[in-house]
């Protein structure tokens, strides 16, 4: 069976390694923190991540790349987005030409306002495909039905990737769109942070629901400028993510959210999460990219705004209630 790297042993990560290794697969997990490695190898257990949960025998971790890429075929990244660059410019030098890289990580590049498989295009010359869709890790390491979408430029790559992925609770669909999946995976976040937000206010589910609708058509505006295809959004890396995120209480986007409302500081309640929310880094890189295509994207603004410029979430609320009217 195909040797098989996972960069990142968060949930997500740790997950997507059970899933390859009770499948047969022979995986390496590597992470960042060598104690998470060790006690993998020593218990079979992710403490930090996934406690009480034990995994997949065909599971090695290690906190060395260079040792995680011996005898690769496929690379599935899960590092988040803002910190994939010096991880990958490290495993470029290890790895051929040959070696299929996926990602599973939700973002927009800081700066280059690059999706993540620009990102590893620029670094690698290795094939890349997405994996995207609304998909819990808590869930699926539970074995919960859960469909989601691969998506790459390379159609013989999506079918073989299907193939390794799918199983009797994981569906696997193929996109080629893979800038479409990407935005819409990566902004569902923002939109997230926006329906915690809201919910944490008490706000109700009408006002939920209006966030999640208007949030979509976001995302599809600024999607079609950056070459999208419409039906895209409309599918599991669209509406499918989008509508999970925004209601789950399993989203760290939504917990962040939920915790501004409340009333909480983001720098505190940033430094108690052990894992990223996305969606914080991601509504800055969003709204450059609303400027930068010139969209209008007012949910995005707000939240960025909230963010990074300390507005209150009231404050954001009364300026996108009492903007000037307008045809749906």
């Amino acid at each position: 069976m195909s040797y098989i790297a996972v960069i990142g042993a968060g949930s997500w990560g740790t997950a997507l390694a059970n899933l390859l290794g009770e499948k047969g697969f022979d995986v390496t997990l590597w992470a960042f923190e060598k104690d998470i490695a060790d006690e993998i190898n020593r218990t079979g257990i992710n403490g930090t991540y996934m406690p009480g949960i034990p995994l997949s025998g065909n599971i090695t971790a290690t906190d060395s790349l260079k040792k995680a890429l011996d005898k690769t075929r496929y690379i599935l990244n899960v590092v988040p987005t803002q910190f994939m660059r010096p991880v990958f410019t490290e495993i470029a030098q290890y790895i051929s030409d040959d070696v299929s890289i996926i990602s599973a990580s939700k973002g927009i590049e800081h700066g280059s306002l690059l999706t993540v498989s620009s990102v590893l295009k620029e670094l690698t010359k290795s094939p890349v495909a997405v994996l995207s869709g609304p998909s819990f890790a808590e869930e699926v390491i539970k074995k919960l039905p859960t469909a989601v979408t691969v998506s790459s430029d390379d159609n013989d790559l999506c079918l073989r990737l299907q193939d390794l992925f799918n199983t009797d609770y994981f569906r696997v669909y193929t996109n080629n769109d893979m800038i479409g999946v990407e935005i819409g995976g990566a902004l569902k976040n923002v939109m997230a942070i926006a329906s915690g937000i809201s919910d944490g206010l008490g706000l109700g589910a009408s006002t939920r629901a209006a966030l999640i609708t208007r949030g979509l058509t976001e995302i599809i505006r600024l999607g079609l400028r950056m070459g999208a295809h419409e039906k895209t959004f409309g599918g599991l890396s669209g509406i499918g993510d989008l509508v999970l995120t925004c209601t789950g209480t399993l989203s760290r986007n939504y917990t962040v959210g939920y915790k501004l409302g409340r009333g909480e500081q983001l720098k505190e309640l940033l430094s108690g999460m052990k894992m990223v929310a996305e969606g914080v880094a991601t509504s800055k890189s969003a709204y450059e990219l609303s400027k930068k295509y010139e969209v209008s994207m007012p949910i995005v603004e707000q939240i960025y705004k909230v963010i990074y410029e300390d507005e209150s979430p009231a404050t954001a609320v009364r300026e996108l209630m009492t903007r000037t009217l307008k045809a749906e």
